[in-house]
């Protein structure tokens, strides 16, 4: 599969070739699914947290005698059925997080990137340097090329000048390739690879 080459100047520096075992591949939605939901698990903070009758600030003397009051018989004012009790079986601190095999984690991967360019979505930029970190610059050449909600993938880092320009422009993420997932690449509505984010990707995923 071969991808068109775009400079920043929104002008064409030739084709790159995409490895099809990477990126044409036949989307699976349930593979997409089940990595996003273990990324989402692990990025949950599971730090909800109730009180339960042992902790709450009421006394715990008997309320009243056992027998005879004509009313229910109960031991403390903290038991879940008064009004600020205790919370019975509440929600306490933990990890949401689940196991993934990473073959299907890579899978996932390669499918969201296939899902990008079968969509026409997959936009190859010859490289992300700039010679300043101008937001100004920058927000033009993405005005040019017609990036509104996109996320750019660089190599191994991120060109600081680049990563400092785009910090400030709505609409635009900058990740290592190291940095690329499922679920970042499946909510923008546009996905750009420098060629040297395209090289580490298909280092990493072949």
């Amino acid at each position: 599969m071969k991808a068109d080459l775009v400079k920043l100047d929104a002008g064409k520096a030739g084709q790159v070739d995409l490895d099809d075992s990477i990126f044409g591949l036949e989307p699976r939605a349930d593979i997409l699914h089940r990595v996003v939901r273990w990324q989402r698990a692990r990025a949950q903070a599971g730090t909800h947290k109730v009180k339960t009758r042992s902790e709450t600030s009421y006394s715990g003397k008997k309320i009243y005698r056992q027998k005879g009051t004509g009313g229910a018989r109960h031991g403390d004012r903290n038991a879940p059925i008064f009004r600020k009790g205790g919370v019975y079986k509440g929600p306490t601190p933990r990890s949401h997080a689940h196991d993934l095999p990473k073959k299907v984690r890579a899978l996932g991967l390669k499918h969201a990137l296939s899902a990008k360019a079968g969509e026409g979505k997959l936009i190859v930029l010859e490289s992300s340097e700039m010679a300043e970190p101008k937001t100004a610059v920058l927000a033009k050449a993405a005005k040019d090329l017609g990036w509104r909600k996109v996320l750019v993938i660089d190599g191994g880092e991120v060109n600081a000048n680049f990563a400092r320009a785009a910090r400030n422009i709505e609409g635009i993420d900058v990740l290592p390739s190291m940095g690329a997932n499922v679920y970042d690449i499946l909510r923008r509505d546009t996905l750009v690879i420098t060629k040297a984010g395209l090289e580490a990707l298909e280092a990493r995923l072949k």
